[in-house]
């Protein structure tokens, strides 16, 4: 069967236990290889054409509107749990710089921290590219915290965590983050959320960030780094914020999301 750009595929030799779309069709030793990138969820993944099957509407739609529904599920116990809900004035809260590799996850991200009242700047920028565009966007934008996403994955699962090479995207990551902390003025100024499904955790903290994925290596929840940006935003400057503050509501705790912590990022009226 012929495959396209676009295609909405799962794995036959993993049961189509992840939906994919493909990224694009390469050559690799005489045979055609398929870069995947997650439908619902931040990882990508290679695998030979032979090895895919089309996955049929009605489960996409499924998937996509059971997406949805978890999105605003987050936002309405926002709303619900928390005082400031409609009444927040973006002013007084932390400026989110949110950098992602995926478009459909940049827009569904700007519709959601929106929705929150957040003051936040998404931008859809390829990993490979983030390391190069990060000063740039730094300067222009001055943000609180800095939110660096997309799609990862190991490339070989249970073998050489310790390898940078053996994650896809990882090592974009960590050279955005020690380009960020470079340009950082002042102590503690800038926040950072670092990391995707799968994502090389402790070289990404090393590098400086506060928060990231994935200490147990396991797929993310598309709505993690939102939640860390937003929690950062809305606490008071005062206040040190901890995973422990944060872990009950990511989808895994902390073996999806871990980190150092930081100072919330919101400024008194």
């Amino acid at each position: 069967m012929k495959f396209k750009k676009g295609d909405i595929v799962g794995r036959l030799s993993y049961n189509k236990d992840i939906v994919f779309t493909i990224s694009r069709i390469i050559k690799y030793k005489n045979q055609e290889v398929a870069i995947l990138k997650g439908l619902i969820t931040r990882i990508e993944a290679d695998s030979p054409i032979y090895d895919l099957e089309l996955i049929e509407s009605s489960r996409v739609t499924e998937l996509l509107d059971k997406f949805d529904r978890e999105i605003d599920n987050r936002k309405k116990n926002i709303l619900k749990n928390q005082d400031y809900g409609l009444k927040r004035n973006s002013e007084f809260y932390g400026k989110i710089l949110h950098l992602d590799g995926d478009k459909k996850y940049s827009e569904k991200s700007q519709r959601f921290y929106k929705s929150m009242g957040l003051n936040v700047v998404v931008k859809n920028i390829p990993e490979n590219r983030q390391p190069q565009m990060i000063n740039m966007l730094l300067n222009k934008y001055n943000p609180d915290i800095l939110v660096v996403t997309g799609h990862d994955g190991m490339i070989k699962k249970g073998y050489n965590y310790n390898d940078i090479y053996n994650y896809r995207n990882s090592k974009y990551f960590v050279e955005t983050v020690i380009r960020a902390r470079i340009w950082e003025q002042g102590a503690n100024k800038l926040s950072i959320f670092a990391g995707a499904c799968q994502s090389y955790y402790e070289a990404i903290m090393e590098a400086g960030a506060n928060f990231a994925s994935s200490p147990a290596r396991i797929l993310i929840d598309f709505k993690d780094p939102l939640i860390v940006a937003e929690k950062i935003a809305v606490t008071d400057s005062n206040k040190y914020l901890t995973i422990e503050d944060i872990k009950d509501e990511l989808r895994d705790g902390e073996n999806g999301v871990s980190g150092i912590g930081s100072k919330g990022k919101k400024r008194c009226p």
